[in-house]
Parts: C-alpha cells; sequence; structure tokens
C-alpha cells in the first residue's frame, strides 16, 4: 500500500502507471478534560477496524463492552488519573485514506502539548460538552491550532446522549462555535456527536434526524488535500551532516528538503555564507529517481568545494529564486513550555531546523488572553503555557522563512542552556538581517531607522574622510574633539587598531573596504564615524567610498577641523 504525505512540498504525484496513491491526512484533538476526547478517539478507532485483537480484548469487560477512553490512553498515569497526559499518535484508516491523529491533551497545564501536536496536523477536531459549552480551553486551543497553520477546524459537540439529544442545546452551543471562528477568522464546521454509543462519529445516528450534515468521518473522508506543485526555485535544504564516503571523493552534504526540488545541474546557493555551486550527484537511496521532492531527505555533492557545514541551508541559485532571511532578529509567536518564567533580557538557545544560535529576548508585545482571545500588551514576564508575540535577537545568523511560507523553516524552539530543557515553541512571523545585507546583497539597516534615531537623539550619523596627506590620525583625533565638544557625538576609526583588533587581511584594499563597512554600521547607530584614510591611492579610496555610498549613509571627505565642522554643525 502506498501512502501519500500531502504537506506542503510533499510529492503527491503518483508514478506514471502506477496505482493512485492514498492520501494521509494529519489531525490534531483538542479538548477541556471530560470532554471525551480518549472516547471519541477510540470509538474511531474500533469502528473502524484498527485495533488489534489483543489490544481490544484487554480493555473489554466480561460483558463485551469496552472501556474506548482506554484504547487510546496509553501511559499508566493517564489511565490512573483518568485525563491525557502526553501527546500520543493514533493510526488508522479506511478503505480510502489512512489517518494519523495526535491525541493532545485537554488539561490545562498540559496546554503546551497542543502546540506541539497540531505544528503537523491538515485538520484539527475541537471537542466541546454538550452540557458546558465553549470553555476557555476550546478557545485557548483554537487559537493555537490557527496559530500553528491549520485552516481547517471541525468541532465535535459530544455527549448528545446525556442531554437527550436535545436539538436546541445543539444549535445553542452551535452559535458559540460559529462566533468563536468568526473571531479566529476561520469557519468551524460543527458536528453533533456522542461518542460512547457512536452517534453520527463514523455512523449516522437515528437519535438525531434533525441534522442533515456529515458524520464526522464522512467530514474526514471528504477534505480536499492537494500538495502545492514543487518548484525548484523555492529549494530548502538544511544541512544535517557533512561526509566524505570514500578517500579522494568530493564532501557529500545531506539533510531532508523541506521545500522545493533538487536534481543534477542544479545551480545552489549556501546560505549564510553565499558561496555557489552546481549539483553533480545526488542520492535518495531511490535508483529510480530523478528529481529528489521534499520531505524527502537526500545526499548531495557540489562541483566545488565551497564551505558549507552543519547549519548552513542550500537554497536555488536560479534566476527568480525566493530566497530565506538571514535574520539576526525574529518577530515570533511563541508558547511558553517552561516552569520557569521569562523576562525581557533573558538568554536563551534558539533551534532552529539544524542549527543552534544563542538569543536573547529583547522584547515581549503582547500576551493572549485565553478568555477574550484579545492581546495583552507589554506584559512583564511570560509563565507556563502563556501565547505571546515577541522579538528575539540572535547571536548569529539564522537562514529562516515565515512560518506561513514554510512551516520547517518558519518553525523554531527555545532551550533553557543550563538545564537543556525545552522552554518554549515558536514560529516566525517576521525577520530581518539587523545589521547586515538584505536577500539581494543591498545594506540593510537596524531595525529602527535613521530617522527613528535622529528624532530619538537629535543627531544623524555620517562618514568622515579625512584625507589630510601627512598625519590623518592626528587630524582624526582633533576633528573627534572637535565635534564631541559642539555636542557630536563621533568616534575616530583608526584603521591600524582595527586591523589588529578584527584580524583584517593585510591587503590595503581590503582592509579598507572591512573598515568602511564597520564605519557605516557606526554611522547607521547615529555616530559619527570619522575614519582617517591619508594618502590612500585612488583605488582604495574609490572602494571605501562605493561601500560607503552604498548604505546611503552621508559622506563628507574633509581635511581639517573647520571643514568638518562646516560640514556638520553642532546638534
Amino acid at each position: 500500500m502506498t501512502v501519500t504525505d500531502v504537506r506542503p512540498g510533499a510529492d503527491a504525484s503518483p508514478d506514471s502507471g502506477a496505482v493512485a496513491p492514498r492520501q494521509l491526512l494529519r489531525i490534531a484533538t483538542a479538548g477541556s478534560v471530560d470532554d471525551g476526547k480518549s472516547t471519541l478517539i477510540g470509538r474511531l478507532l474500533h469502528d473502524t477496524d484498527s485495533l488489534p485483537l489483543d489490544h481490544l480484548e484487554s480493555v473489554t469487560d466480561d460483558d463485551g463492552v469496552a472501556d474506548l477512553a482506554a484504547l487510546s490512553d496509553g501511559l499508566r498515569a493517564e489511565r490512573e488519573q483518568g485525563i491525557t497526559i502526553d501527546v500520543a499518535y493514533r493510526f488508522f484508516s479506511t478503505p480510502t485514506r489512512s489517518y494519523v491523529l495526535a491525541d493532545t491533551p485537554g488539561h490545562e497545564r498540559y496546554t503546551r502539548n497542543m502546540f506541539t501536536g497540531a505544528s503537523n496536523a491538515n485538520v484539527a477536531i475541537l471537542l466541546v460538552d454538550a452540557r458546558a459549552g465553549v470553555l476557555r480551553q476550546t478557545r485557548r486551543h483554537a487559537r493555537i491550532a490557527t496559530l500553528v497553520g491549520v485552516d481547517r477546524l471541525v468541532a465535535t459537540v459530544n455527549k448528545m446522549d446525556i442531554v437527550d439529544y436535545d436539538e436546541s442545546r445543539f444549535r445553542a452551543v452551535e452559535a458559540e462555535l460559529v462566533a468563536l471562528g468568526a473571531r479566529l477568522g476561520t469557519e468551524i464546521l460543527v458536528i453533533p456527536i456522542a461518542a460512547k454509543p457512536g452517534d453520527n462519529v463514523v455512523h449516522r445516528s437515528a437519535a438525531m434526524p434533525w441534522y442533515d450534515g456529515p458524520t464526522l468521518l464522512e467530514h474526514l473522508e471528504g477534505i480536499d488535500l492537494v500538495a502545492p506543485a514543487p518548484v525548484a526555485t523555492e529549494l530548502r535544504l538544511p544541512v544535517q551532516w557533512v561526509s566524505r564516503p570514500t578517500a579522494g571523493e568530493r564532501r557529500r552534504y545531506t539533510g531532508r528538503l523541506s521545500a522545493g526540488t533538487l536534481q543534477v545541474g542544479d545551480p545552489v546557493v549556501a546560505l549564510p555564507s553565499g558561496s555557489r555551486s552546481v549539483v553533480t550527484a545526488l542520492d535518495t537511496l531511490d535508483a529510480d529517481r530523478d528529481v529528489a521532492v521534499a520531505p524527502l531527505s537526500v545526499s548531495v555533492e557540489l562541483a566545488d568545494d565551497i564551505d558549507v557545514a552543519r547549519g548552513d541551508v542550500l537554497v536555488s541559485g536560479r534566476d527568480g529564486a525566493h530566497l530565506p532571511v538571514l535574520a539576526r532578529e525574529i518577530d515570533a509567536t511563541v508558547c511558553w513550555l517552561g516552569e520557569q518564567p521569562v523576562t525581557v533580557g533573558d538568554r536563551v538557545a534558539l533551534k532552529h531546523t539544524t542549527t543552534t544560535v544563542r538569543a536573547t529576548v529583547q522584547r515581549i508585545h503582547s500576551r493572549l488572553d485565553p478568555e477574550t482571545l484579545d492581546e495583552s500588551p507589554s506584559p512583564t514576564a511570560l509563565s507556563l503555557n502563556d501565547i505571546a508575540r515577541v522579538t528575539l535577537r540572535t547571536s548569529a545568523v539564522v537562514v529562516t522563512d515565515d512560518y506561513v511560507d514554510n512551516r520547517d523553516a518558519g518553525a523554531f524552539i527555545l532551550v533553557d542552556e543550563h538545564t537543556n530543557d525545552t522552554v518554549a515553541a515558536g514560529i516566525v512571523e517576521g525577520a530581518r538581517d539587523s545589521a547586515g545585507r538584505d536577500d539581494s546583497g543591498a545594506w540593510t539597516p537596524s531595525v529602527l531607522t535613521a530617522d527613528d534615531r535622529a528624532a530619538r537623539t537629535g543627531q544623524r550619523g555620517a562618514v568622515l574622510l579625512v584625507v589630510d596627506p601627512v598625519d590623518a590620525v592626528a587630524v582624526s583625533v582633533a576633528v573627534e574633539d572637535a565635534l564631541t565638544s559642539r555636542g557630536r557625538n563621533a568616534y575616530v576609526l583608526d584603521g591600524a587598531a582595527l586591523r589588529g583588533a578584527l584580524d583584517l587581511p593585510p591587503d590595503d584594499r581590503s582592509a579598507a573596504v572591512h573598515l568602511a563597512r564597520v564605519a557605516r554600521l557606526v554611522a547607521d547607530a547615529g555616530v559619527v564615524a570619522v575614519v582617517p584614510v591619508g594618502a590612500a591611492d585612488a583605488g582604495v579610496l574609490d572602494a571605501v567610498r562605493a561601500e560607503i555610498d552604498a548604505a546611503g549613509i552621508a559622506r563628507h571627505e574633509v581635511a581639517d577641523t573647520d571643514a568638518a565642522i562646516a560640514a556638520l554643525p553642532p546638534a
């Protein structure tokens, strides 16, 4: 039997002449404690004949009645407490489709597990007790599902048998759920069920003739899943392992494709370095496959021995390729999983695809109120199960996409560096390189614009090139003194000192270009960078000018303090 993964980027096309593959539907279930989620899952397994006989016999009493909840509660602690604690994955199938079902906990303490369980789901099933209606956890779980990209929500109003299959009660709960969907900007299909006797789960109920919609299984069977067409220009291959199979062969770069396609002859770019090469060999452990399609694991060989390491990402080198962001700052929504609260300034490790970098919580923008689904602005801290919008600043570049574009490249976890505990799961909603180049290679300013800084500090950054041919350093020091005494924030960038501190190349032209890049960073921060260039030859000076002008930063060439003061009047 062939099963097709229909996640974005998956290869949903059957081989020519082969039997059409069966689709694989991934489901996440959610609900409050005692809404009957475990019983519903047990009913699905039981009525689709997806249970081993020995498993069914182990939960069947002397009267032949199966304890449906025990079919899905696998942990001993779960059976003892009568609640689901961990995320468990159940499998069942019908003649037309296969299913993977993530059974997530309903207890508020384990809300974090819902974030994990829903992250790969195509559809979410929300359970609601017909007696209690929509609860706090219902809202929270529905919001988590929409946050992690689940765009199909179905709500089952359970225990209709306990309310005597009362249509008016169902309609009241249905109205609450429809209003919840409108609040979240999505449509929620509502189905009345009674999981214990099996009404409207797999088989249609004779006890609710007033309901003419689909049963739960009919709805799941009818969901149309079409994987997006695999596109070479969307390539994402996070490198997990670099190896040299045998002596004399080129290195192989191994990982799992998270988007796009790859084949021999494709041009690729290794990020974040930007090195380019061409694929010369491709191994998918499938001799008949010429093109690798996400989410296959592959091993590739490149034409050039470029510097590629674990954590780097191979992307398409074709014209018009969709490139990720080389990010140093990430705007994200996170679900806090740690027992200890987090505040602004706390440091964590950020694990993203195959790379791990240090990160700082730069800002907590807002926290979700699970009762109203409103955003509470500027909370002082995040506690267990809080869902919030934050900005993270990383110690190194992270090659990332927004989560809406790529679930793999747009998701991450945060890890406590001291305990190695996973303390948060997050999704990328925006990313930027706060001090570097954008996707096209053009210089980008940091998060605050030059206008922002000028409005706050009263000063706009600039670069002064001191061209005195005799003693440019001495003149530069005098210029710095003159400017600072007049209220300007200025700083001399001595090339010789920087060459030693930053281990710049000995070549004068290369060192000058590096110095110009440092100068524009300083200027972008709102400081006047004073750079002694002296009697540099025309080629070196032109290179320095080009680097600064590319950043759109004011540049002045002066030979003495009077010229500097004239170019930059007091702040």
